[in-house]
């Protein structure tokens, strides 16, 4: 009988770790997650410190079973999901889950993460277990207490106020109403022609451009200049002045360009 119980999330990764870590181990899938808040009203209860009400997956409590049976026959329980914050949940809720079916009594049980599926960093991994991070773990309920409230509350509203089979999100309906408003000012946006004036000139050699910011005093804003008449007029106005231009004033800025972003292998 193995004294070492691995726990990972997917079955085929257990095949492979099964075969790099040896006899003194048993490794064991979860199949993603175990736990999820009760279908119903009051899985999270925000009049008791966003209390969150779990239930056993139905379709991996046979998973859950062999764990548990594992577990009690193991002196040592690693918990290796994913390295990230769905992984640190499950194993958080297997932990639960064991403690529950009074598996854990004079068990060692610790977190495991490893990055590569290769059998150093696998073997580096449980030979440096830590402890659950909670931090972690409250970041994925926080995530899965707005899911709900958000789209177990809207969504069947969706259902009687426009058709069934919408879905209402934490994310995707602030970003469904981002779009519309933008749409919204699309739609409600009016063009305008507008002209500006350039000059193409240079000074001992060098070429510059300048763009009439003022003309008779007054200031230009971007649609002063609201049509090619008024423009050839001032054309015809600065073309016939007697003296050239003069620069009255230069002023030095500094500028910060950030860099293109690095390519990702999405895009």
């Amino acid at each position: 009988m193995a004294t070492n119980l691995l726990i990972v999330e997917s079955p085929a990764k257990a095949k492979t770790l099964k075969k790099y870590l040896g006899k003194d181990f048993e490794v064991l899938a979860s199949y993603g997650h175990v736990r999820d808040l009760i279908p119903k009203n009051g899985a999270v209860d925000v009049d008791n410190g966003f209390a969150m009400n779990y239930e056993t997956i139905a379709r991996n409590s046979k998973h859950v079973d062999a764990i548990a049976k594992a577990a009690a026959a193991a002196d040592n329980i690693f918990l290796a999901p994913d390295p990230d914050r769905e992984g640190e949940a499950i194993a958080w809720h297997i932990s639960e889950l064991l403690k529950s079916k009074r598996a854990l009594k004079n068990k060692n049980m610790q977190r495991v993460v490893f990055y590569e599926i290769t059998q150093s960093a696998v073997q580096e991994a449980v030979a440096k277990p830590r402890e659950i991070s909670m931090p972690l773990v409250n970041a994925q309920q926080a995530r899965r207490a707005l899911d709900y409230l958000v789209g177990f509350n809207l969504s069947p509203l969706l259902w009687r106020k426009i058709r069934p089979g919408l879905s209402a999100g934490r994310v995707q309906s602030p970003a469904l109403r981002l779009i519309v408003e933008r749409e919204l000012e699309i739609e409600k946006f009016k063009s305008q022609e507008y002209w500006s004036v350039h000059l193409d000139s240079q000074k001992n050699s060098i070429p510059f451009k300048a763009k009439l910011f003022h003309y008779q005093g007054n200031k230009l804003e971007q649609l002063s200049i609201a049509s090619q008449k008024e423009y050839d007029a001032i054309y015809a106005k600065l073309n016939d002045a007697k003296l050239p231009p003069k620069v009255v004033r230069v002023d030095k800025k500094g500028k910060q360009r950030n860099p293109a972003a690095p390519f990702t292998t999405s895009t």
